[in-house]
């Protein structure tokens, strides 16, 4: 009889295990509900700003929930699309603690030490995992479901070219990389990148894994696009198979880490980066290039592109403000005419986590660091022209973009103007250190950074050194 007893509870037992084990996957599979937004379109890219997110270094915690809370203040900006850099765990072997052409691994340093350094967020261990040091998956769905709710969309930044010397296709799969003649496994030709391991794209059975885990993001996490780290060193063929699949999913939004014209062709890449106009304003900014050399840009970048095509406009990211200096390092104390410049020209603006706080120091790579959170005269800066670009059609730099008009002063004075539909403006720049004169057409005019209405007749303008204006037709 006591068996039997024992028999009937041990079989109760088990059976309201596995009830609650049911009742658990309900609590996740609802924990994965993502809240709706309207699919990204060419008329909201038209006023977009988009905003770098590197979680590691954007708070003390390092963590999406800290992010999290701070996206209604990324809404004030202007901001429409958020890229996160990459979130997936990171490989262990061959972790960077240092780099450039003499870098050093974590396992370079005392046993000690070995802990502070974090690595690359590019040694991707999993495509499909998130890194622990972030905080969870569910709190990685927070973070797109709070930027959903606030009208944001969310894209990841994939690591198609390589991956860390952790990840699994290396144990199971070797063919999906490349080898040496001795039939070892290299890191990618003509880089310093030692941590990690070159994808070889011969492989078919490798691309197609490679789309699923792209898919996963878009389908079960409901993320809205990528961008895509040096992708001009993927073969476009394979752009055309993904893209397309992702596509027949979900509308996304996808941004290539690369200049090349062909990869904006038909239905790949929606952006590009607008490399020589990034190193075009630093030059400017040293006097080492002059508003000839800018109309001379704007010039070929009609040649090379498509009207069709986005350019990503920057004064700063995280190759950029790590490697090659700070804005203010950059720029010196002119970094508002070149960010007024970058919300000016044609294409998409980008915020770089921290710049929005004038953060002047340059963030660590390989090991935690943090940014300001003091908000300034240039977040006000950044809010206004947000604001600007997101309501006059004039700033449309998207798919149909408002059309650019040079207006050709003087080897000092840069000025060009933006026009669509009813709404006209001009930006003018005295890019010298010492004051100038300037014709503009004359008009009635808003002064947009002053609030000031300004009639300008046929006689020349004065303007300072550096001074810039954003005059709205009226």
């Amino acid at each position: 009889m006591k068996k039997l007893i024992f028999t009937f509870f041990a079989i109760a037992l088990f059976a309201s295990c596995k009830e609650e084990k049911k009742e658990t996957k309900i609590v996740e599979d609802e924990s994965k509900t993502s809240v709706e937004i309207e699919p990204i379109s060419d008329e909201i890219l038209e006023t977009a700003v988009i905003y770098e997110a590197n979680i590691r270094q954007y708070s003390p915690e390092g963590t999406f929930d800290q992010f999290t809370k701070d996206i209604p203040t990324l809404k004030e900006l202007g901001v429409k699309v958020i890229w996160l850099m990459p979130v997936f765990p990171i490989s262990e072997t061959k972790r960077k603690a240092t780099g450039g052409e003499n870098s050093k691994f974590a396992s370079d340093f005392p046993e000690e030490e070995q802990a502070k350094y974090l690595g690359s967020y590019y040694a991707v261990t999993d495509f499909t995992k998130i890194n622990p040091e972030f905080g969870t998956k569910e709190d990685f769905r927070e973070l797109v479901n709070t930027a959903h709710e606030n009208g944001i969309y969310v894209i990841l930044d994939w690591v198609p070219n390589h991956t860390g010397w952790d990840h699994e296709w290396l144990k199971n799969h070797p063919d999906y990389y490349t080898q040496n003649e001795d039939g070892e496994v290299v890191h990618p030709e003509g880089t310093d990148w030692t941590d990690v391991a070159d994808l070889n794209y011969d492989n078919q059975d490798m691309r197609k894994e490679m789309i699923e885990d792209m898919l996963y993001w878009v389908k079960d996490e409901g993320v809205d696009g990528f961008r895509c780290d040096v992708a001009g060193s993927v073969p476009v063929d394979f752009w055309e198979t993904a893209i397309s699949k992702l596509r027949s999913e979900k509308a996304i939004f996808m941004l290539a880490e690369a200049w090349e014209p062909e990869l904006l062709k038909g239905e790949l890449f929606d952006m590009a980066y607008a490399w020589n106009g990034h190193h075009l304003m630093n030059g400017m900014a040293k006097d080492e290039k002059s508003p000839e050399d800018f109309y001379e840009y704007m010039t070929k970048v009609s040649t090379d592109y498509e009207a069709d095509d986005i350019l990503m406009n920057f004064v700063t990211n995280h190759d950029e403000n790590s490697w090659s200096g700070t804005i203010k390092e950059r720029m010196g104390d002119k970094k508002d005419i070149f960010t007024t410049l970058e919300y000016m020209m044609p294409g998409m603006p980008l915020i770089y986590s921290g710049q929005e706080y004038d953060m002047e120091h340059r963030l660590k790579f390989f090991e935690k660091d943090s940014i300001p959170k003091e908000k300034g005269k240039y977040f006000d800066l950044l809010k206004k022209l947000g604001e600007l670009k997101s309501t006059n059609v004039a700033l449309n730099g998207g798919k149909d973009a408002a059309s650019y008009k040079p207006m050709p002063y003087s080897d000092s004075i840069l000025m060009f103007e933006r026009s669509k539909g009813e709404e006209s403006l001009i930006f003018v720049g005295n890019i010298t250190d010492s004051g100038n004169r300037v014709v503009i057409p004359k008009g009635q005019y808003k002064n947009y950074l002053t609030g000031e209405i300004e009639t300008i007749t046929t006689d020349a303008q004065p303007i300072e050194a550096w001074e810039y204006k954003i005059l709205i037709k009226q």
